[in-house]
């Protein structure tokens, strides 16, 4: 399964009518992602068939959150679920870096079934066996993890592990860095099957289609 990472209309357009299984539609690339425009997505549902997982995260860096930015994402959960969402991106830590049980809880209810991926902010707390196991005890069907290291290559062995002990428990969604010169060894190294790229090449904005195409080719 390959996810692209789409930050704007232009890469979500050209993943959609690419190789991409599904896509991750989030804005603001320099913040790693952050909820959305509504009336973006719901341009693209009007146009694509293809599975698109929006990011519900109200602001970049931390990924503790007030109450009021709390209340924003239960809101964004709800709007982009009335609007035909076909899942969410999200996790919420807590100051300590563990994963905060109950508001993340309380966002895969709001949900209503929809698929929930916990996202990068694995990579931040201090057990990533442990921290997996508990997204596996609330209900996540999916986490997006680069092994607690910076890249996926840097955290291949983490990587490993965690598909040799939890799948298929929970998705394990390789990311990270991932591009078309590196996703052979991390598939056979790993064992993973699922993987997600931005597929935006070095000094480029966009996704682009050509990496795209290599990336599913190489997945098999």
């Amino acid at each position: 399964m390959l996810e692209i990472a789409c930050f704007e209309l232009t890469s979500a357009e050209t993943a959609l009518q690419s190789a991409a299984d599904r896509i991750e539609f989030c804005a603001e690339l320099q913040e790693g992602g952050t909820t959305p425009n509504i009336e973006e997505f719901l341009y693209l549902k009007s146009k694509y068939s293809k599975p698109i997982f929006v990011m519900i995260r109200p602001k970049g860096g931390v990924f503790h959150y007030t109450e009021s930015e709390f209340n924003q994402m239960k809101h964004s959960i709800l709007d982009f679920k009335h609007a035909s969402a076909d899942g969410f991106v999200f996790g919420i830590l807590e100051p300590n870096s563990q994963i905060d049980e109950k508001k993340n809880a309380e966002l895969i209810t709001l949900a209503g079934g929809l698929p929930c991926t916990f996202h990068r902010a694995i990579d931040r707390t201090n057990d990533l066996l442990q921290s997996v196991q508990t997204l596996i005890d609330l209900g996540f069907n999916t986490v997006l993890t680069s092994g607690g290291k910076n890249s996926a290559m840097e955290g291949k062995e983490n990587l490993k592990v965690l598909v040799e002990t939890y799948s298929p428990k929970i998705n394990i969604l390789i990311g990270g860095g991932v591009r078309s010169e590196n996703i052979e060894e991390l598939k056979y190294y790993t064992g993973g099957t699922h993987f997600h790229s931005s597929a935006i090449l070095k000094y480029e904005h966009y996704a682009n289609e050509n990496e795209i195409k290599k990336l599913r080719n190489l997945l098999g």
